[in-house]
């Protein structure tokens, strides 16, 4: 009775701080294109949504008096079949508040093999910051992406597959990131939903972003395990690589034992302390005080 009763409080706990913010639809009069997907969108008891053709994001915005200007948005993963909303979503903005960064937790509309829809969601998400960053009290030029997984991969194509100014992410934070669509190194379910069963070559090399990486690639902080065995942690290390010829600033931070979806979990080992060298970094580069 007493895990019952606990259960609860934490179901009403979780529905009571999603419904105290802004929900932002990315499009106000629906998508012009669709994703294929036609079953209900659905969240089982571990929060992992799938089916999502609502493109939408939540709003964790600073409190005032610890605002520092900067934003992020968040795309958790979820093999591009569907995202982690609460380990990858809604505790890591909550850090990023009490930071005093404002955060934006995406519901990006799930791939179904047709690749450009996350990227497009990813890149009016961070337009939508952009046009209302005054009302929120956020600096155009302190607006960043982080993702996990999955949603690393959507993130590190914002930031390395943007055409106009409102949609290069200011910074990209890479959370054991999928990043080559390679299939010797990729996660083969992101791979095959995202691109499809039998992607061409040229579809393979576009979206395998470390050969995307340019001299205006945004700052990146990247950590990775080194037992990660879902996403192999050499998609990271060829990232990093790429990052460094093109002499964007970058840092790769490998753990030896925690292997994939980490996210915010504490399990006293040391990737547990892996937000303490992303604040570092935050404050490094003037994102907080």
């Amino acid at each position: 009775m007493r895990h019952l009763l606990l259960s609860i409080l934490v179901v009403m706990t979780f529905f009571l701080t999603i419904n105290a913010q802004e929900e932002i639809k990315l499009y106000k009069n629906g998508a012009q294109e669709s994703n294929g997907i036609t079953d209900k969108e659905t969240k089982d008891k571990n929060n992992f949504v799938i089916n999502i053709t609502d493109a939408r994001m939540y709003a964790f915005i600073a409190p005032q008096e610890k605002a520092t200007g900067a934003a992020v948005v968040i795309c958790p993963g979820g093999g591009y079949r569907g995202i982690s909303v609460e380990k990858e979503g809604y505790a890591i903005a909550k850090w990023f508040n009490q930071l005093g960064i404002s955060a934006f937790v995406l519901y990006y509309r799930m791939p179904n093999g047709h690749y450009d829809i996350p990227l497009k969601d990813a890149q009016k998400a961070l337009e939508i910051v952009h046009e209302r960053a005054k009302g929120w009290n956020i600096d155009k030029n302190k607006i960043g992406i982080i993702g996990f997984s999955a949603g690393g991969h959507l993130a590190s194509s914002v930031g390395t597959h943007f055409k106009i100014k409102t949609d290069r992410p200011s910074f990209m934070i890479l959370c054991y990131p999928v990043v080559s669509m390679n299939k010797e190194i990729t996660h083969s379910g992101s791979r095959s939903n995202l691109l499809g069963e039998n992607p061409s070559d040229e579809l393979v090399k576009l979206y395998s972003n470390e050969l995307q990486v340019t001299k205006n690639t945004p700052p990146t902080f990247i950590v990775h395990n080194i037992d990660d065995k879902v996403v192999p942690i050499i998609n990271s290390e060829q990232l990093l690589k790429a990052l460094q010829e093109k002499y964007v600033p970058a840092e790769l931070h490998k753990f030896d034992v925690g292997g994939h979806g980490f996210g915010m979990l504490k399990r006293g080992i040391p990737v547990d302390n892996w937000t303490d060298l992303l604040q570092k970094w935050l404050k490094k580069n003037k994102l907080i005080k």
